[in-house]
């Protein structure tokens, strides 16, 4: 395909998510992970990838979407960021798609919350809608202020 993209595509609660796979270092099942105090609700806590120290995400409260269920495995998305390796924790991994450049949309207005700011745009699949995450949006941290506001 002539001006096409690969993603790496993911569940988090009832929604189908991607990353460009060029983003993407690794995929892990669910690791042993030490908590950190005092950390932004949405850090779940530190995994060791090969002596790394790397910091667990969770895209479901980064996301502001009802809590996971009692006994959670969450899969890890290790992508490139900046200060090092992160790793996003979602539900399940999905494929690794192909798609046209020119299949990319805005985000829909519907999309309200956090996923406004985090969704880059939307690509319509035969079955259902896939979101495209802007990985460094999802990475960074709350500020203090949305913290507060959000309490």
């Amino acid at each position: 395909m002539d001006n096409a993209r690969q993603l790496c595509t993911f569940f988090v609660d009832d929604l189908l998510l991607s990353l460009e796979v060029e983003r993407v270092l690794e995929v892990l099942r669910p690791q042993e992970m030490t908590r950190v105090p005092l950390a932004s609700e949405v850090v779940s806590g530190l995994i060791n990838l090969r002596g790394q120290i790397v910091t667990a995400v969770c895209l479901r409260r980064r996301l502001k979407l009802p809590p996971p269920p009692d006994g959670w495995k969450p899969m890890n998305i290790v992508v490139r960021a900046e200060g090092g390796p992160v790793a996003l924790l979602v539900d399940e991994i999905g494929d690794v798609l192909e798609v046209e450049d020119a299949a990319f949309e805005r985000p829909p207005e519907t999309l309200h919350g956090p996923a406004r700011e985090m969704i880059r745009g939307v690509y319509k699949l035969k079955e259902r809608l896939m979101m495209v995450l802007d990985a460094d949006k999802a990475i960074a941290l709350p500020t203090a202020a949305e913290r507060s506001s959000a309490a």
